[in-house]
């Protein structure tokens, strides 16, 4: 079965869809995302510095977290022109965050805003973004469509299974 968001996309969003995913991020994930952007932080990797700033325990970084917009947008052909993250609370190694993001506004043209909401296994508001970009219309959607029937092979995600 396509992966329901991206079906979404090949049928045309509108304004007020939102569409919902869940992560657990483990430390491997900060060490890596730490080595790609270099943020050696102590705030992830030392827990004196997390015990003098008050936290309880190593976090992951925010825009780790902040990135599972990424899942969305790759799956909607979302072409970002802008983001805006407030961080709330921390999130720790092994915490699952589910995101949800809800298009706010949707043009003809495919003009769109949208705003996600980032919630820990606490039911606790952890990060908020707030979005701009473009979604396919037109020939775009007809060109998803076709890749979606072809067997979808650049899209990691394409089986979905809930």
């Amino acid at each position: 079965m396509p992966n329901p968001m991206r079906q979404n996309a090949v049928q045309g969003m509108k304004q007020g869809d939102t569409f919902t995913f869940t992560r657990r991020f483990s430390k491997e994930d900060t060490v890596s995302f730490g080595d790609l952007t270099r943020d050696y932080n102590p705030v992830h990797y030392d827990e004196r510095w997390t015990e003098s700033k008050g936290f309880g325990g190593l976090i992951c970084h925010g825009l780790l977290v902040g990135s599972m917009v990424c899942e969305f947008g790759g799956q909607v052909g979302w072409l970002a022109t802008g983001m805006n993250f407030k961080f709330i609370k921390p999130v720790y190694f092994n915490d699952t965050v589910t995101c949800t993001v809800t298009l706010t506004r949707l043009e003809e043209n495919g003009r769109a805003e949208a705003e996600a909401c980032f919630v820990n296994g606490k039911d606790e508001t952890v990060c908020r973004a707030f979005m701009t970009g473009l979604v396919p219309v037109n020939e775009d959607r007809e060109l998803l469509g076709r890749m979606v029937k072809e067997g979808d092979p650049t899209n990691k995600l394409r089986d979905f299974r809930p």
